[in-house]
């Protein structure tokens, strides 16, 4: 990396490896190091550049696919501009929620014309697929939730509504970027142009809702909601318009994997706090906000 580098400051986000803004060839550009899972490097650059041209992605300048805990792989990319759009959303007006909530919408629509043939996590650099096994049950039971008898029967009440709801609602699979919100999102606070989607660490191939869910999950903004929502009906390309519930039903897995790490971060602390009421209420909503309403 001596030849790339002449400076570089850590970024945050990445629960995978370790991100860096660094000064590459008389550019800015942004080094990840893949310390935890090596593999995921070769992953990561072939995403980037399958959707390139259609989702605003940067440029891979440079790619390692292998090395060791001491050299690991890194993946080299453009630094995008723009702001943290978390941190956008946090003083914009209706306005301008609601042209990002309309841009949102888009970004999801084109995600979910991605298709693929199976339902799995990418494997290698040729984006080969893994089959995910078991049930949400099984999955469950891995985790170290603590949940009284009763909560369990309450999530196991949940999970068999979210089944009912996604065999019902999903006939296909396509590109699923698993942590779609606005902590990876850039913006153009000028033009409120959204000009980034980074941190592609969790894609994999899955529910065309399962993004949406990602988005909404905490969300409690009707003006930004609403015309997400109305983006993606007119898309055609969702097979229901009971988009909150599927989304939700979709979450499912990306939540629980989240209230699991409940120590590492406030985000998925919040995430454990939505799973138990969850489990309280054997409720899927767990009291959030109806946002099909808000249409």
């Amino acid at each position: 990396m001596s030849d790339f580098a002449a400076s570089a400051v850590p970024l945050p986000g990445g629960y995978q490896g370790q991100t860096y803004a660094v000064s590459a060839g008389g550019e800015d550009a942004v080094l990840k190091l893949y310390v935890k899972d090596p593999g995921r490097a070769a992953v990561d650059a072939a995403l980037l550049q399958l959707v390139r041209g259609l989702l605003p992605v940067p440029r891979v300048l440079d790619v390692k696919r292998e090395g060791s805990p001491d050299d690991p792989p890194y993946l080299l990319t453009e630094r995008l501009p723009g702001v943290n759009l978390e941190v956008y959303l946090a003083t914009a007006g209706e306005d301008e929620r609601r042209y990002v909530g309309e841009q949102l919408g888009e970004l999801l629509a084109r995600l979910s014309g991605m298709p693929f043939r199976s339902f799995g996590l990418f494997r290698d650099g040729d984006l080969g697929i893994e089959p995910l096994r078991g049930d949400l049950e099984q999955y469950l039971d891995s985790l170290d939730l603590d949940l009284t008898p009763a909560q369990r029967e309450g999530l196991g009440s949940v999970f068999m509504d979210a089944e009912d709801l996604l065999a019902e609602g999903v006939d296909r699979f396509c590109l699923v970027h698993s942590d779609f919100n606005p902590k990876n999102l850039l913006v153009d606070p000028e033009t409120v142009r959204i000009t980034g989607l980074i941190d592609w660490e969790f894609a994999h191939a899955g529910s065309p809702y399962a993004d949406l869910g990602n988005l909404l999950r905490f969300c409690t903004d009707p003006v930004l909601a609403r015309p997400v929502l109305e983006v993606l009906r007119g898309s055609g390309l969702l097979g229901s318009d009971r988009f909150v519930d599927l989304g939700r039903a979709a979450d499912l897995w990306a939540l629980l994997d989240l209230a699991g790490r409940a120590a590492e971060h406030g985000v998925a602390a919040a995430a454990h706090r939505l799973v138990f009421r969850m489990a309280d209420t054997g409720d899927l909503s767990a009291g959030r906000p109806d946002l099909d309403v808000v249409l």
